[in-house]
């Protein structure tokens, strides 16, 4: 029913009866079939409210939006409501019986390494006999059921459904990445958390939250909602990790490489086989390389023991997890055993972080060697600064296309160009053809050399115009390493 649904939804006026039954909940008029309880939520390009009359004639019962339309149907319930965006947060979580509140739900937000967190949350708890679900960026994951995704937080009602299926297929535990952009937009309005990280804040979004102090309140807002019943985690060692838990009602908890903290690591050794680290004092070996994973395996560790897990379990089964693909994701050449790594940093400080580890694993003088680009119709703030880190902490540059999406590919690079300054200029060359840049890269490698391919990660396509051309850093730099020693 109509009014079940309403529950905690801040509503202005009611037109008609909500006593009706509603069959299903769209947000997009074209998806409205009889029996729909559209939900007109206004967007940046596009505004549901312009779509009631649509959703309507393809059988829509039951509206719910900010204003009233000029034109009301008998036959129609309309709901105005105060924001329809936490509207449709709070009805799908109640449409789809709540499905968070029936299992353990973990959300990641920062900057960098939130994908890399809820993939080895979702390995560690799977590894140790748990049914789990995951969310973000790379894919989605209903126990073993694999679900492509396409946003790294879903839109509300979509992302209801999918815990629905989690909560159907028995899941015990569900990991979810949490972006700035779906909690602005609150998309995970409604949700119940059991615990929330904080991996860090960086220079990233500024296209769509405008300032830096808007992109952190945004984050900050999501620990501040969380009840007393949950846990939140944060990164001491970031700037802003104890501005996030300020004002949480949760129970609080730190983890740091550098400072005193509830999870605290410290880095024995870091090469290209792994960390040693020590955690909370005991002694363990990851596969996974690199101080920034080191953080992700804190974080990783702290969630399982504020849910409840043994440690040294939990140890034993994280020393043997590999991370998300396209996250430092290296491969060798067979003869010449040049080190080819993949890598998703498409921020100034992932790049930093990336490149900064790769110079801590050289063993001699090998030369690194980055290609790298930034997206079309995205923040154009960071781009001098992505090129300036890029030169400072490489041997050799090419500035290639990422996904230049609308824009001209050529004038992104120029505007990457600008920031590298007199010193640097004979460190870079720019190829806009993103597989050429690849080639000319493993041409330019000599033994035992590292080539860094930056910006896609796990992204298997190039986003050109509006047309997704199918492209995998992975494997193009796979080919390439194969025809140099054919």
């Amino acid at each position: 029913m109509l009014n079940d649904i309403l529950y905690k939804v801040s509503i202005k006026s009611v037109y008609g009866s909500t006593g009706i039954t509603v069959n299903d909940i769209q947000a997009d008029s074209r998806k409205v079939s009889a029996g729909s309880c559209f939900i007109a939520i206004p967007g940046n390009t596009v505004d549901g409210h312009d779509f009631i009359e649509k959703a309507i004639a393809n059988g829509a019962t039951a509206v719910i939006c900010e204003r009233m339309p000029a034109v009301i149907k008998d036959s129609i319930t309309y709901v105005a409501v105060e924001n329809c965006s936490v509207a449709a947060g709070l009805i799908s979580h109640r449409f789809y019986g709540e499905p968070s509140s029936k299992f353990k739900l973990v959300g990641v937000t920062g900057t960098n390494g939130k994908t890399t967190i809820v993939t080895l949350l979702w390995k560690l708890f799977t590894g140790m006999g748990y049914k789990c679900g995951l969310i973000s960026t790379i894919q989605n994951q209903v126990g073993d059921t694999l679900i492509e995704a396409t946003h790294t937080t879903p839109d509300a009602i979509s992302l209801n459904q999918l815990l629905k299926q989690m909560q159907d297929e028995g899941c015990e535990y569900v990991f979810m990445e949490c972006s700035s952009h779906a909690i602005q937009q609150t998309r995970i309005a409604g949700l119940e958390f059991a615990g929330a990280v904080f991996s860090n804040i960086t220079h990233e979004h500024l296209d769509y939250h405008k300032t830096f102090d808007e992109y952190i309140r945004v984050k900050k807002s999501w620990f501040d909602g969380l009840p007393k019943s949950a846990f939140a985690i944060s990164n001491a060692d970031d700037k802003r990790g104890l501005v996030m838990l300020q004002n949480t009602n949760a129970k609080k908890y730190l983890y740091s490489l550098k400072t005193l903290s509830d999870f605290k690591g410290k880095i024995i050794e870091n090469g290209l086989l792994g960390l040693h680290m020590l955690v909370n004092e005991v002694d363990v070996h990851f596969k996974l390389i690199g101080a920034f994973n080191a953080y992700n395996l804190l974080s990783v560790y702290g969630v399982a023991i504020c849910m409840g897990a043994d440690k040294n379990e939990v140890l034993k089964v994280l020393s043997n997890l590999s991370g998300a693909e396209g996250r430092f994701d290296y491969i060798l050449s067979k003869n010449e055993h040049i080190v080819g790594i993949v890598d998703y940093a498409h921020t100034p400080d992932a790049l930093l972080n990336v490149l900064a580890t790769i110079k801590n694993l050289r063993q001699g003088m090998e030369k690194i060697i980055t290609v790298v680009g930034c997206g079309g119709n995205r923040d154009t703030s960071k781009r001098p600064i992505m090129a300036e880190v890029a030169c400072q902490y490489s041997d050799k540059v090419i500035f290639t296309s990422d996904n230049p999406r609308n824009e001209d590919p050529l004038a992104i690079l120029k505007e990457m160009e600008a920031g590298v300054n007199v010193v640097a200029r004979k460190k870079y060359i720019t190829i806009a053809d993103r597989r050429e840049a690849i080639k000319t890269a493993v041409s330019l490698g000599s033994k035992q050399d590292i080539i860094l391919v930056a910006g896609k990660g796990h992204e298997k396509y190039q986003d050109i115009k509006g047309v997704k051309y199918e492209f995998d850093d992975k494997n193009v730099l796979r080919e390439m390493f194969e025809m140099l020693e054919k």
